[in-house]
């Protein structure tokens, strides 16, 4: 790639990906989390751009993520010398938001970016802005966290796959593309191009490569799959439009990779948020829809209820948790599904372990859980360390709080561990980093934090980062210089 400046240095591995897939019409861009794929399809548009070979990008990613773009990836990797315009979807029909999307569409000499969020694409009004960015512009198009367009029957994976034709180039992010099973390569794949796999259907490849016996329930016959074959065939088809990168590949990757996943506030959320902020006291109700209030008397327990509020329930003042709607939990799953391998979740709150451990069994099944925090016998504890440690085990992942577990135990069977919620005392953060990143790890861990935006959680972080600095020049240390910034 040569006349082309990179604005942040690319590892070897991203390096060797760019120049073997730069050109390509579609590629799969299969690395684990924290091996940097947004740099290297941020450099790859770029390229692309400079060659005259297209003028705008559209990226479609979970909620979680898609944020992340516009704060973070873009503006970090693109070089500098590219102007660039940026949208961010807003089905909001305000004047502003109609001016911007009228722009949108015109043509320019500065490289134009669509960020939408994926849930946008199962609306009319979402898919069809889509298409008409795509359909006056020369563009590559991009799912980032492609499993979210696994599965064949959905409106968004529809839309998403039928609008792909109309880009000049396709990419497709993920560091785990088979989260269920082989079938979800499926619809990933045909968003590139559905010649790619060699089947006209997700029925005909569901009878390439899955065992199927015939079943009946209420009435009505079904067939239900009960295994898989011809893997080392499937294997084979990828390895020609795909780049698979292990985090225990990349040598010159650091030890530590930090990683944010940004959240916003439902609107009940907010509401509540803002009320006990303003104004000391707010209404909520119970189950039984019996009204509750919470008030707080003092600075910190207004802290405490704020951050519990951010994270999805609050404590009334009749010591009742009332869960609010939120987006915290079905980020970490959607972190969990990319996550290659085990994993510890740190949370700050019981009532937030326990919503936790209720999750993942639901999606992975009762054995693949184990807990360690106050409200976990010393028996219990013992068995989870041992069962989270061996390899071999069905327990992936393992919840706790850092307070009781975040000393002492051996967690190296992770690579990758996710900060549910933080809080303020920067000794319990640094010692659970280093349950999983000690002597024994083998690899290099990632370490995620779920932020919720203008919220107590920014706060905290700005407060850890604060003392680890101070900390840091005392002992002539370095530091967390790649954390949440």
């Amino acid at each position: 790639m040569k006349g082309y400046t990179y604005k942040t240095k690319p590892y070897e591995h991203q390096k060797e990906v760019l120049e073997d897939t730069w050109s390509k019409k579609e590629h799969a861009l299969f690395l684990e989390m924290g091996c940097g794929k947004s740099k290297i399809l941020i450099d790859n548009i770029a390229w692309l751009f400079q060659q005259g070979k297209i003028d705008s990008v559209l990226i479609v990613a979970p909620k979680g993520v898609y944020n992340n773009w516009v704060v973070g990836e873009i503006p970090d990797h693109l070089p500098d010398h590219i102007e660039y315009e940026l949208l961010k979807w807003s089905p909001t029909e305000t004047k502003k938001n109609q001016l911007a999307r009228k722009k949108a569409l015109e043509s320019t000499e500065k490289l134009s970016f669509l960020i939408m969020n994926v849930e946008a694409l199962s609306t009319k009004k979402g898919s069809k802005f889509a298409f008409d960015f795509l359909f006056n512009k020369n563009t590559l198009f991009a799912v980032d966290e492609s499993t979210t367009i696994k599965s064949p029957s959905a409106n968004r994976t529809k839309n998403i796959v039928r609008l792909s034709k109309y880009a000049q180039y396709r990419r497709i992010l993920t560091g785990s593309p088979v989260t269920r099973s082989p079938l979800d390569l499926y619809t990933q794949c045909e968003f590139l191009d559905p010649e790619l796999l060699g089947y006209s259907s997700y029925y005909s490849f569901r009878a390439r490569y899955a065992e199927m016996i015939n079943r009946s329930a209420g009435g009505r016959s079904f067939k239900q799959v009960i295994g898989y074959k011809r893997l080392d065939e499937l294997n084979e088809l990828l390895k020609a439009f795909s780049s698979r990168v292990l985090k225990k590949d990349c040598l010159d990757l650091p030890d530590k990779i930090y990683i944010t996943r940004t959240i916003e506030l439902t609107p009940e959320q907010r509401k509540t948020y803002e009320e006990l902020k303003k104004y000391a006291i707010t209404d909520l109700y119970n189950e039984e829809k019996q009204k509750q209030q919470v008030s707080v008397t003092s600075v910190l327990t207004k802290m405490l209820r704020l951050h519990q509020i951010a994270c999805g329930f609050t404590t009334t003042d009749e010591e009742e948790n009332i869960e609010l709607k939120s987006k915290r939990i079905e980020e970490l799953m959607s972190i969990l599904e990319e996550v290659e391998g085990k994993a510890v979740i740190w949370a700050n709150y019981r009532y937030d372990i326990k919503r936790i451990i209720d999750e993942i069994r639901k999606t992975y099944g009762d054995n693949s859980v184990g807990s360690y925090f106050g409200d976990t016998s010393d028996a219990d504890r013992a068995k989870n360390l041992k069962k989270f440690q061996d390899l071999d085990s069905p327990m992936r992942f393992i919840v706790g709080n850092t307070q009781t577990a975040g000393y002492g135990i051996n967690l190296t069977a992770a690579s990758t561990v996710v900060y549910y919620s933080n809080n303020f005392d920067l000794e319990k953060r640094l010692q659970s980093e280093d349950r999983a990143h000690r002597i024994g790890q083998v690899n290099k861990v990632t370490y995620i934090d779920i932020i919720c935006k203008d919220t107590v959680d920014e706060k905290i972080v700005k407060a850890l980062l604060a003392k680890q600095s101070i900390a840091a020049q005392v002992l002539g240390e370095a530091v967390w210089k790649d954390w949440i910034q």
